[in-house]
């Protein structure tokens, strides 16, 4: 069992995101329900979040206070409203976390126009499971805290510390990418649907055969191409399916739809 560790969290925002980070932290076996306050704007959504065992509030400058980590995971959008309410409320001691797409940390400066550290995360969906792949970075200044914010992440995934000026593009291989991949899987259940199995079984195998390939990679530290070689004989069925899948652009069409979401996320916040 592992020692909880003996401070607050406040995630302002308890969407998917938020309520993903916070029940993979609770699994982690460091962090109990009670040290973990999420925001909602609409009760019911709040209401969601008490039944389930955590503290919930509609008041995102209630949350912050006493907090030693707060995690922003809101809407773009919304931020400067929700920096406006919490300002009064900060601490130079406390810890911003932000895991918003297309803002940086210099954005949270600016507009707070206080000395408090900020880190920015990008998690995915899989925290919720503890699988996610977080990147995180840091101005100089706050580098400090890397570490502190590398072991909240660890707990629910695997980390990877880069450069800020990477972490549009994080979001697009990484917290986009959660989707790209189901969206594989899902045409490969279809794929398979189509010659002859049933739609639960196709389903089925394509989860587990692309968790085999996954787990080849891990296990065998390769290249992707290296596990292809091992499968494609000469003349052979594999890779004819291959070559007539990047004939249809399959390559190309997962590049253009990473890069395409890249772009996007880089105008998220203005």
């Amino acid at each position: 069992m592992s020692e909880v560790k003996n401070e607050k969290i406040a995630i302002l925002g308890g969407g998917n995101i938020g309520m993903a980070l916070a029940r993979g932290l609770v699994a982690s076996g460091k962090y109990n329900k009670d040290q973990i306050s999420l925001t909602r704007r609409r009760k019911r959504n709040v209401d969601a979040i008490v039944q389930e065992g955590f503290p919930g509030t509609q008041s995102n400058a209630d949350a912050v206070i006493d907090a030693n980590i707060v995690i922003l995971a809101i809407l773009p959008q919304t931020l400067n409203e929700v920096l406006d309410e919490i300002r009064d409320n900060l601490t130079h001691d406390q810890l911003i976390i932000t895991v918003i797409s297309g803002v940086t940390t210099q954005n949270i400066k600016d507009y707070l126009q206080m000395n408090v550290p900020v880190v920015k995360a990008m998690p995915n969906t899989a925290i919720a499971i503890r699988q996610s792949m977080t990147c995180i970075a840091a101005k100089t200044s706050d580098y400090s805290n890397i570490d502190k914010t590398d072991e909240l992440f660890q707990t629910v995934g695997d980390t990877i510390v880069i450069d800020e000026d990477q972490m549009t593009a994080a979001t697009a291989l990484c917290a986009c990418g959660v989707a790209f991949f189901l969206r594989f899987i899902r045409a490969a259940s279809q794929g398979g649907t189509e010659i002859g199995f049933h739609s639960h079984d196709a389903l089925k195998m394509s989860i587990q055969t692309a968790l085999g390939a996954v787990s080849l990679l891990q296990t065998n530290n390769s290249h992707p191409e290296d596990e292809i070689d091992k499968v494609t004989s000469p003349k052979g069925c594999t890779i004819a399916g291959l070559n007539e899948m990047e004939h249809q652009g399959f390559s190309s069409a997962l590049i253009k739809g990473i890069i395409h979401a890249n772009d996007k996320a880089g105008g998220l916040y203005c």
